[in-house]
């Protein structure tokens, strides 16, 4: 067991801060570690925004529905993807296509967990902020995002004031398969199901009866930003 598998096997979203700020050596090994990211065809389709402004970071935090770690956390940072760039660099570029806004959303996704990795392994624990799309049109106004750049998360992170416990994961023998795909056998949901409802009643804060698949209700019963097509074709993606 090697230290970067510790870090991985003991990850947790963590909302609670110290006010000890990270470090500038600390903030440019995150950055360059991200930057270091796998990027589809080498396209580098992911740019990062750092909020410092305090006044800025009160209104991303409404945006992401009043989440204060946005506000509270000594670093925040938003990452896109940014085709942008390119297309100033390659102006006969033929975009708006699906599969450039697939790789888009893949890449930025890649860049901001190998900054998470990257800044767990410094001592310092995050969260990912995908609430930030609930205002989606509004969050990309306020930070200045041209057409080509659409938003995909915020980072919040800090030295943790607390370190929540690991929450269960479904069992391998559900979403591991080999050659085909296979429908889960269900009494391993059901006995996940009641490992959720034991975390759920035993965790220290927002403790709550449900299981898993209770918890589903609450997100697929219906779609929760419906405007998000519109906001991805607003900046020029899945046109086509």
């Amino acid at each position: 067991m090697n230290e970067t598998l510790q870090h991985l096997l003991h990850h947790s979203s963590v909302r609670h801060f110290t006010n000890e700020p990270v470090s500038a050596q600390d903030r440019e090994l995150i950055l360059n570690a991200a930057r270091q990211a796998s990027t589809s065809c080498n396209l580098q389709v992911t740019s990062i925004i750092r909020v410092t402004d305090p006044n800025l970071r009160a209104k991303l935090a409404v945006c992401a529905g009043n989440q204060a770690h946005v506000i509270e956390a000594p670093e925040f940072w938003v990452f896109v993807a940014d085709y942008h760039r390119n297309h100033i660099l390659c102006p006969e570029a033929d975009l708006g296509w699906a599969e450039q806004g697939l790789v888009g959303a893949i890449d930025t996704a890649i860049m901001a967990q190998n900054a998470m990795v990257a800044l767990e392994s410094l001592g310092y624990a995050g969260c990912f902020i995908g609430g930030i799309r609930n205002s989606v049109k509004e969050a990309s106004e306020l930070l200045g995002l041209p057409k080509g750049v659409y938003l995909v998360m915020g980072l919040a992170f800090g030295r943790p004031a607390m370190k929540p416990g690991l929450k269960p994961r479904l069992p391998a023998s559900v979403t591991f398969m080999e050659n085909r795909y296979r429908d889960p056998v269900f009494h391993e949901l059901d006995a996940y199901d009641e490992t959720m409802r034991d975390y759920y009643a035993e965790r220290e804060s927002h403790a709550k009866d449900i299981t898993f698949r209770e918890s589903l209700k609450v997100y697929l019963h219906k779609e929760r930003r419906p405007f998000i097509m519109d906001y991805l074709r607003q900046q020029g993606f899945f046109e086509k």
